[in-house]
């Protein structure tokens, strides 16, 4: 099948998995495993933080991060659409009593700090603690401005707001803006980094701060049931996904740039494309039909009034191809 409903729907490749097949491995919990120690450093190191933790989901990182920020009856700011306020089961709110103080975003993904500013709770009885302020990098597939980063750092740092990034997509930024990683993560406390998206991992993220912060994720993490044993099989992947699968991802925008172009060329009504994410309005007509005819030709998609397509490492310019040929095929039926 052809699937371009995410960039989480990666299968590790077959080098990949001989890597994972030959890891050397301990028990994590003990802080023995080789493997994930190796990862857990080289995450650090390309991070410019102090120190990593490997865990085995993104929401699960974002959690742990806002568990440790935040106390109960304490406030993160976050994006209206952002992924650990709308996409993740509520779980600071639930697990943490931790409130969430969504606000909209601008065009371009940022969080206007105008607005952010208005909405930090003064020191009174009456209000939550303002602790945080939550960012995403990439949101949406758009990319952060780096002037916009060094602002909300500054920003954080006069109005002393710890600053969090979601970044579960910012190798996808970092090649984007043919930056390093660092250029983009000096510019905040802690960042998340997902490896089972575009990077093809086949589970597993990581969690970075300072070595204090880190040491209380690792609590949080034992807490939430994150603490794995033999993890190295899984940290392997990561480590190998670090190693081959960064540079590549400029493959992923390129392909989302030709499909945008060849969708459009067809008539459909592409709104945008960002890194690897395309962006497309259905007629009504079609918003029902559309899934169906292209799962019975081996292709899936998630069809709704608003139609997003992740181009990935399993989606080749061939893959995409065949897609635009159906789409024709489908729109000449009509």
């Amino acid at each position: 099948m052809i699937d371009l409903r995410s960039d989480t729907v990666t299968r590790p490749t077959q080098a990949m998995l001989q890597v994972m097949m030959v890891a050397e491995t301990g028990d994590d919990v003990y802080g023995d495993d080789p493997t994930v120690n190796k990862l857990e450093a080289e995450v650090a190191r390309l991070s410019g933080k102090p120190a990593a933790l490997f865990l085995p989901s993104a929401t699960q990182a974002n959690l742990v991060a806002l568990l440790c920020h935040c106390q109960r009856g304490e406030e993160y700011i976050v994006g209206q659409l952002a992924h650990n306020y709308k996409y993740e089961a509520g779980g600071a709110a639930v697990l943490g009593s931790i409130q969430p103080q969504p606000v909209p975003a601008a065009a371009d993904g940022t969080l206007p700090l105008d607005v952010v500013a208005q909405f930090i709770k003064p020191d009174d009885v009456h209000f939550a603690i303002t602790r945080l302020l939550s960012l995403e990098n990439t949101h949406n597939g758009k990319v952060l401005p780096l002037a916009y980063l060094q602002q909300a750092w500054d920003f954080t740092r006069e109005r002393k707001l710890a600053l969090h990034v979601d970044g579960a997509r910012i190798f996808n930024a970092a090649v984007a803006l043919d930056v390093p990683l660092e250029a983009l993560t000096r510019y905040c406390d802690t960042l998340t980094i997902c490896l089972s998206k575009g990077l093809g991992a086949p589970v597993g993220a990581m969690l970075c701060g300072s070595e204090e912060f880190i040491l209380r994720a690792r609590r949080w993490r034992k807490m939430t049931g994150g603490g794995m044993r033999q993890a190295g099989i899984l940290a392997a992947a990561g480590l190998y996904a670090l190693e081959h699968h960064v540079a590549r991802l400029k493959d992923d925008h390129d392909n989302a740039a030709w499909l945008a172009a060849a969708l459009r060329d067809i008539g459909v009504d592409v709104t945008r494309q960002d890194t690897n994410m395309v962006f497309l309005r259905l007629p009504e007509a079609q918003v029902a039909t559309l899934g169906p005819w292209m799962r019975e030709r081996g292709i899936l998609i998630s069809a709704g009034p608003v139609t997003r397509l992740v181009t990935h490492l399993d989606t080749d310019r061939h893959a995409l191809e065949q897609l635009v040929s159906q789409w024709r095929a489908f729109l000449a039926a009509q």
